[in-house]
């Protein structure tokens, strides 16, 4: 019963430190009793399948976690209209199961090195899990510790050198201060061991906060120009009007939106993620043939030296079979196409500019790694909700430059605003202002729509880039680089919002090293297997030769 309260203890510090709800603080003790759980069973508990009662009980924690952070996603729905159980509850098992096998992983470790080698094997197979979690087909770093200070960027102006992945590190840190410090006051119960050491862990966690308030205070990035964005917020319901509206409705309404809105010169106009067609999307080949952006730039002509920047569906057809790509599919007409998220550019004269989603959403917008899934799920995928094919990307980010005034855009749309390293490219490349375009509507008025909000604060103080973000239903922002939100809309209003945004050219330390601290524990994890190989080499005992038996007669 005792490990199982503190398993629950646990779930409970994880849960309530989350965006954007909770108290982060609780999060520098939140894995304090898993520690003690692993520790208590391994060297003092009767228990005969030591390794699986830790599982379980770690397990027990991390599936509340998820789902009391993540249950929003049984707010999409399927095709019929029905809730997706299966949406929530394949992610939330599978993330469980993930960050279980993590604890197990340092439970082996810890027996086979001692607590202290297990302790430093902790830290950094959570690293290099994060940075898993950050780069394969089944990714998912929503949970990823470093974002769980997303709604108070006055503590984590450092994000600028280390990125949110350091605050990954920084919390571990902690919490394994925390527990060394609990058991060194239990081994010894002396009290000037537990003053210093909980001075140290105090100091651990003030320090870093301590610095980020005088860099929060001390601001002195000078823009090198600004721009005038109109976001819009069309509020166009995904599941009752997106696919039945027909398409030039949809954008008459958007640009009427966008009409009534210009009380000003105005440099970019700027839609949300798949705003055009609605139901189907638009052939790249026919970009300058297309109704649609055709109306657009129609529109544009009475806007003189203003562009459009928006979300579309896209498809490229490959009439030759030799052109196809990894992702194209075969249609009924036994043509190879791709299909894309895509965020397009739109100038009056001149060839529409495009970029092609490049992180996506598994099981919707991607089936991770098809070629070895597909011939064991078949269409099960699919049946759950998903999908069979994937669609394509662009390998490269690309930049939006205005050709009138000295914007460069980072035509951000949606997931990928979680990524930080990922982002950090589009800086390369040259845009001196984030631009957000994102849908939220799908899971409905839940945590899931403010918590992408708030994660994209840290992309802010990341890259020292303002933030301009068009949301479907909302929330649309203005974000500035020191990750606050100067002006917001409401979720669920028809609307849109006008922002002066500010220019910047410098780059940081972590655009320019990215997820630095990841990359060295990658090392540390390697440097310990290695490690662990030795000894156990070493410690192997030489056979001893057999005696001969000489038999007296």
């Amino acid at each position: 019963m005792k490990y199982i309260i503190l398993s629950l203890l646990s779930a409970v510090l994880l849960s309530i430190s989350w965006p954007t709800y909770g108290i982060p603080f609780f999060i520098f003790f939140a894995l304090v009793p898993l520690l003690i759980i692993e520790h208590d069973i391994s060297k003092f508990s009767k228990i005969k399948k030591k390794g699986w009662t830790i599982f379980g009980l770690t397990y027990l924690c991390f599936i509340i976690w998820n789902i009391v952070t993540t249950g929003w996603l049984y707010g999409a729905k399927n095709p019929d209209g029905t809730h997706s159980l299966v949406a929530v509850v394949i992610p939330v098992l599978l993330n469980s199961l993930f960050y279980s096998f993590i604890f197990q992983c340092y439970h082996w470790y810890k027996n086979a090195q001692g607590t202290y080698f297990g302790l430093v094997f902790f830290v950094a197979v959570w690293m290099v899990f994060e940075k898993v979690h950050l780069s394969w087909e089944l990714t998912w770093p929503w949970l990823n510790l470093g974002n769980v200070f997303a709604d108070y960027p006055k503590f984590i102006q450092w994000y600028d050198t280390l990125g949110a992945t350091g605050g990954s590190f920084w919390i571990l840190l902690v919490n394994v201060f925390a527990f060394y410090t609990l058991r060194i006051w239990e081994a010894g119960r002396k009290r000037k061991s537990l003053i210093i050491n909980s001075s140290v862990l105090l100091a651990g966690i003030a320090l870093p906060m301590l610095i980020s308030v005088v860099k929060y205070n001390n601001f002195d990035l000078k823009p090198t120009g600004t721009v005038n964005v109109l976001m819009l917020q069309p509020e166009l319901n995904p599941y009752t009007e997106k696919y039945s509206k027909d398409s030039l409705t949809i954008l008459n309404d958007l640009l009427t939106l966008a009409e009534e809105n210009s009380k000003g010169p105005i440099d970019y106009y700027m839609g949300p993620e798949t705003s055009l067609p609605g139901f189907g999307s638009i052939s790249e080949t026919g970009f300058e043939q297309s109704e649609l952006l055709n109306k657009v730039k129609g529109f544009l002509a009475n806007h003189p030296k203003a562009v459009f920047a928006t979300g579309i569906s896209s498809h490229r057809f490959y009439p030759n079979e030799n052109d196809k790509t990894d992702t194209s599919y075969k249609t009924a007409q036994g043509i190879y196409v791709d299909s894309y998220n895509s965020a397009v550019q739109i100038i009056p004269n001149q060839k529409v500019d495009v970029y092609h989603k490049g992180k996506l959403v598994p099981g919707v917008e991607i089936f991770p790694y098809i070629s070895v899934l597909k011939p064991l799920l078949g269409n099960a995928m699919l049946d759950l909700g998903g999908t069979t094919a994937s669609l394509g990307i662009d390998k490269e980010r690309k930049v939006f430059s205005n050709p009138f005034n000295s914007g460069k855009m980072a035509p951000i749309i949606c997931y990928e605003s979680i990524y930080g390293e990922f982002v950090t490219d589009y800086v390369k490349k040259g845009a001196n202002f984030l631009g957000i375009m994102t849908n939220d509507s799908w899971w409905g008025e839940t945590q899931g729509h403010k918590q992408l909000m708030a994660y994209a604060r840290m992309r802010a103080i990341e890259t020292r880039r303002e933030i301009a973000r068009s949301a479907n239903s909302g929330i649309s922002a203005h974000i500035d680089a020191k990750g606050e939100v100067l002006a917001d809309t409401l979720y669920g209003d028809k609307t849109a919002l006008f922002a002066k945004v500010n220019l910047y050219e410098h780059q940081t330390f972590y655009t320019r090293a990215g997820d630095l601290l990841s990359r060295i524990s990658i090392f540390v994890f390697g440097f310990l297997i290695f490690y662990n190989w030795i000894k156990k080499y070493q410690n192997r005992k030489p056979q001893e030769p057999m005696k001969k038996i000489v038999i007296k007669r």
